[in-house]
C-alpha cells in the first residue's frame, strides 16, 4: 500500500524522476494528520505555489514543510473564526460593503451611503462628529501608485508592482529554433492581421438562467450519439456491433457513454466509475466498468468515450479496449489564400517591399486575467503590458477576463474610490463607470500609441460588467466602456481566424478543473499534455461535467473565499464544442504554471495571469513566422497551417 502511496505522490509532484525519500516521508505525514488524499495533497501544493509565487515543479523539502505550516495555519484561522462566531443570530446581518450589487446598473440612487458604497472622489460624503475616519485614501489613479485601501488589512507581505525585480525574464520558450524577432523600427502603416470569426457568436445571446431539465438532458444524450456515429465511421464497424452497457450478455459489444461517478458527491476514482447511456441506446442507465483487463486509462467525469467489452453478470461491464475517438482534421487553407495572407504581411499591394522578400513574423501577446493585484485596483501589470505592446508595434493583443473580477476583495465589498478626474455621480455611477475609468484608459493609450494593432478580449463568468453570467458567454456591450475602435469583444469561447491561424479562445479555467476530478492508471502521457489532449479529443472547450464543486477551486481574497466557479448552462454546452477542424493554436488560461506546448499538432498556450493575488504574473509572447507556399505539400489541394512548426512562444514575467 506503501509502494502505491509512493507511487501516485512521485507521478504527481515529479512525474519526470522519483522523489527522494525524505520528501516522501513529510507528503506522507501531512497526508496522514489531515486525512488527505494524494490529489488532494498536489492540489493544495499548486494553489500554495500559485499563492508563493514558486514553480510547481521544484519540489524541495523546505517548500513541503512550509507547505505543510500553511495547511496547519489555515485549519487553526478557521477554527478561531469559527469559535468567534454567535452560534444564534435574530435578525440576518447585511454583508459587508452593504448594497454591493444594487449600483451594477444604478437602479437604486436612493440607496444611502453604507461602507460598502461605490464612491467618486468630492461626493461629499460625511460622516457623524467625533465617528473616527475610514482607514482608505481615495484611490489613485491607474497611472498613480498603490491605492492604500488594503495596506492595514491582514493580507501578508504584499510585494508593490513597481518594485519586482524579475520584470521581462523569460520563464520558457517554445520553438528555439526560431530566433527571437526585431520589434520593427516604427509602427506599420495598416493592421497586418484580417480578422474573422470562425464560430458563430450570435448563438451565444441566449437567455441566462432559464435551463430546463429536459433540454439540458437532450443535448447531453445527443453529444452520445454523435460519438457513436463518428466511432462507427472511424473504425468501420457495423451497427449491430453497438449495444447498451446495462444490458447483461455474454456477446461482447462496444458501448458509447458518458463517464460519471456512483455518488453524486463524491470524487471519481477507480471504484465509482459508471458508464452512462443515452436514453435511446440504454434508457439512460448507469453500469459500473470494471477496468482490470487495461493496463492504461485515464478518465473524467462527462468524458464521452466508446469502450468494447461484456456484460456477463448484470452487475458491472468488463472493459476489454477502449476504442480511440477520432480527432478532427488540422486546419488548412488553398495556396492562394495564403499568398494573399502574405501580400497582408508585406503592407499591402502598394507597400515599398519586394513581392519575393520575407515579411517579418506577426507579434502576439496573450494574457490572461485578472489584470491587477488583490490590494488595489490600479491595474499597473496591465498598463506595463499594453506599454510593451505599444513599443514592441505587437500585431495583436488578446486579452482573456476577468477584467473587473467579482472575486476580486475590493470589488466584492464594493468598497473603493474612482480616480480623481471622474466627475461622476456615485448614485448613477456603474461597474461600467468603473470599467471606462480603470481598464479602457491603459487599452486606449495602446491604440493611440500602436494603431494598427488588433485587440480581441474574451469575457470571463466572473466579469461583473457582464450580465450573461453562464458558460457558454455572449459578448459584453461595448456601450459605456470606453474602448478603442480596435478593441473587439467576442464571446466565450470562440474562435478566429488571425489571417490563415485558426485560434481558440476561452477565459474558463477547464484545465485546473480537469487535472482536480480525472482519474488515471498507469497513464501513457504527462499530465499536462493529457489534460489538453482531452480538449481536443472531446472536441470541446469545456468537456468536464458537472464542473468542479466551488469549493475545491481556488481560493480567492474575498470574505468568503470561494471562488465563483463555471456556471455551465448545458442546454447550450453545443456552442463551447470546436467547428470543423482542429485550432492552430489554443489559449488555455490556467492557475497551473504557465507552459506552452504541442498536443495534436495543436499548439497549447496556458500564459500563466498577469497579475497574481499578491504580486505580478506571466504573459505569452508569440512570433508566428510567414508559412510557406512554394513546395508545400499539397493534400486534397489545401496546405496545412502547421502553425506548431512557425511559431516561437515565450512565456515573460510581466
Amino acid at each position: 500500500m506503501a509502494d502505491t502511496v509512493d507511487e501516485e505522490l512521485s507521478a504527481r509532484f515529479s512525474p519526470n524522476k522519483p522523489l527522494p525519500p525524505d520528501i516522501l516521508t513529510e507528503l506522507q505525514s501531512i497526508m496522514r494528520l489531515h486525512d488527505l488524499s494524494p490529489e488532494d495533497i498536489y492540489l493544495k501544493w499548486d494553489s500554495y505555489c500559485l499563492r508563493m509565487d514558486y514553480e510547481a515543479q521544484e519540489v524541495t523539502l523546505a517548500k513541503i514543510r512550509s507547505l505543510k505550516h500553511a495547511i496547519q495555519d489555515t485549519l487553526e484561522k478557521d477554527s478561531s473564526r469559527r469559535a468567534q462566531q454567535p452560534k444564534t443570530s435574530a435578525t440576518p446581518r447585511q454583508p459587508r460593503g452593504g448594497d454591493v450589487y444594487g449600483i451594477l446598473d444604478g437602479m437604486v440612487p436612493s440607496t444611502p451611503a453604507t461602507s460598502g458604497k461605490l464612491r467618486a472622489p468630492g461626493s461629499g460624503l460625511k460622516r457623524k462628529a467625533g465617528e473616527t475616519p475610514r482607514s482608505s485614501a481615495p484611490m489613485s489613479s491607474p497611472a498613480g501608485g498603490m491605492s492604500e485601501q488594503l495596506k492595514t488589512m491582514n493580507v501578508g507581505s504584499v510585494a508593490v508592482f513597481s518594485e519586482r525585480t524579475n520584470a521581462g525574464e523569460v520563464v520558457e520558450i517554445f520553438g528555439k529554433q526560431h530566433d527571437a524577432p526585431e520589434p520593427p523600427m516604427a509602427p506599420h502603416a495598416e493592421a497586418r492581421i484580417r480578422l474573422k470569426a470562425a464560430s458563430d457568436q450570435t448563438k451565444t445571446g441566449y437567455k441566462a438562467l432559464a435551463m430546463k431539465l429536459s433540454e439540458a438532458s437532450g443535448i447531453l444524450d445527443d453529444r452520445i450519439e454523435e460519438f457513436q456515429t463518428l466511432v462507427q465511421e472511424y473504425h468501420s464497424l457495423e451497427e449491430s456491433s453497438f449495444g447498451s452497457a446495462a444490458s447483461q450478455s455474454t456477446t461482447p459489444i462496444v458501448a458509447v457513454g458518458r463517464i460519471a461517478s456512483d455518488s453524486l458527491t463524491g470524487k471519481l476514482n477507480a471504484a465509482s466509475l459508471v458508464l452512462e447511456t443515452s436514453r435511446r441506446t440504454g434508457m439512460a442507465l448507469r453500469i459500473p466498468l470494471d477496468m482490470s483487463k487495461i493496463r492504461s486509462w485515464s478518465f473524467f467525469p462527462g468524458q464521452t468515450v466508446a469502450l468494447k467489452g461484456s456484460n456477463t453478470s448484470g452487475k458491472a461491464f468488463v472493459v476489454e479496449e477502449i476504442l480511440e475517438i477520432p480527432l478532427l482534421p488540422n486546419a488548412a487553407s488553398v495556396p492562394s489564400a495564403l499568398e494573399a495572407h502574405l501580400e497582408k504581411l508585406r503592407g499591402g499591394a502598394d507597400a515599398m517591399v519586394e513581392d519575393d522578400s520575407e515579411p517579418g513574423p506577426l507579434n502576439i501577446l496573450f494574457a490572461s486575467g485578472p489584470y491587477t493585484a488583490d490590494d488595489n485596483l490600479d491595474f499597473e501589470p496591465l498598463q506595463a503590458l499594453c506599454s510593451q505592446a505599444a513599443d514592441a508595434y505587437a500585431d495583436a493583443l488578446i486579452l482573456t477576463g476577468p477584467f473587473l473580477d467579482i472575486d476580486h476583495p475590493l470589488i466584492a465589498t464594493g468598497d473603493f474610490d474612482l480616480p480623481d478626474d471622474a466627475n461622476i455621480d456615485p448614485d448613477t455611477a456603474t461597474m461600467a463607470t468603473v470599467f471606462r475609468y480603470l481598464v479602457s484608459p491603459a487599452l486606449n493609450r495602446l491604440a493611440a500609441a500602436n494603431p494598427s494593432i488588433t485587440i480581441i478580449m474574451v469575457p470571463s463568468v466572473r466579469d461583473i460588467i457582464d450580465k450573461h453570467v453562464c458558460w457558454p458567454q455572449d459578448t459584453v456591450p461595448r456601450r459605456d466602456l470606453g474602448l478603442p475602435k480596435a478593441a473587439k469583444i467576442v464571446s466565450n469561447p470562440m474562435a478566429l481566424n488571425l489571417n490563415e491561424a485558426v485560434v481558440g479562445l476561452s477565459s474558463q479555467d477547464i484545465l485546473f478543473e480537469l487535472g482536480g476530478e480525472e482519474v488515471a492508471h498507469n497513464p501513457a502521457h504527462e499530465r499536462l499534455a493529457r489534460l489538453c489532449r482531452y480538449l481536443v479529443e472531446q472536441r470541446h472547450y469545456f468537456p468536464l461535467f458537472p464542473s468542479m464543486e466551488r469549493s475545491r477551486l481556488p481560493a480567492t481574497g474575498t470574505e468568503n473565499k470561494t471562488a465563483t466557479g463555471a456556471a455551465l448552462d448545458v442546454g447550450y454546452l453545443k456552442l463551447g464544442e470546436m467547428l470543423n477542424v482542429r485550432p492552430d493554436v489554443m489559449m488555455t488560461p490556467s492557475a497551473f504554471p504557465p507552459f506552452a506546448r504541442v498536443v495534436e499538432n495543436v499548439l497549447m498556450i496556458n500564459p500563466g495571469t498577469l497579475s497574481k493575488r499578491k504580486g505580478a504574473g506571466t504573459f505569452a509572447r508569440m512570433a508566428l513566422f510567414p508559412p510557406k507556399v512554394e513546395g508545400a505539400e499539397l493534400v486534397d489541394g489545401m496546405v496545412g497551417h502547421r502553425v506548431f512548426d512557425r511559431a516561437r512562444v515565450e512565456i515573460v514575467r510581466i
